[in-house]
């Protein structure tokens, strides 16, 4: 048990108890980055953007979320995850040829700190954000958005599942 909490990291408390989060994996970390992930380029579409559009991309390059971008100001607006878009092509609650904006998650701003990840985010804090420990509210994050340090460019998408796959490539 002692050798386990000497190769834990802290990373802030939890606000589902009172116990810090400890990282599960932090021993095969070893000082990697969101970099060491290699997370794909990412994918960025616009709200007028069609559904199939999305599909399609997503498709050719096996991506599971994307980012939605104003097309003006290229801000960050919101995101699409294509398992959910499915969902709802499926139930028949948006078409083909539809706007993105009818089936994408926006991004609340207003009143609201974000987590920023960059490629020089350690493991162990992408790891805490995706269990939703620190600024993501308590909630359980399935990906995250990689920007630069100024939040001006989205550089990629990193996923909970990049996160696990990166841990069985690295020996103990």
């Amino acid at each position: 048990m002692a050798q386990a909490m000497q190769n834990s990291v802290h990373i802030g408390p939890s606000p589902v108890s009172s116990r810090p989060f400890v990282s599960k994996w932090s021993a095969r970390y070893r000082g990697a980055t969101v970099q060491d992930l290699e997370p794909p380029a990412a994918l960025s579409l616009n709200p007028t953007d069609p559904i199939s559009l999305a599909l399609v991309s997503a498709f050719e390059r096996e991506y599971t979320h994307l980012t939605i971008v104003d097309s003006e100001t290229r801000g960050l607006v919101g995101y699409i995850a294509i398992p959910a878009l499915q969902a709802q092509l499926d139930s028949g609650a948006v078409k083909p040829e539809d706007p993105l904006s009818r089936a994408m998650v926006r991004f609340q701003r207003k009143g609201r700190r974000y987590t920023v990840i960059t490629l020089e985010t350690p493991l162990e804090e992408l790891e805490a954000f995706f269990e939703g420990v620190g600024d993501s509210f308590g909630q359980k994050q399935e990906f995250a958005v990689v920007t630069d340090e100024d939040r001006r460019f989205v550089l990629g998408v990193a996923t909970k599942a990049d996160l696990e796959e990166f841990v069985k490539r690295r020996p103990v």
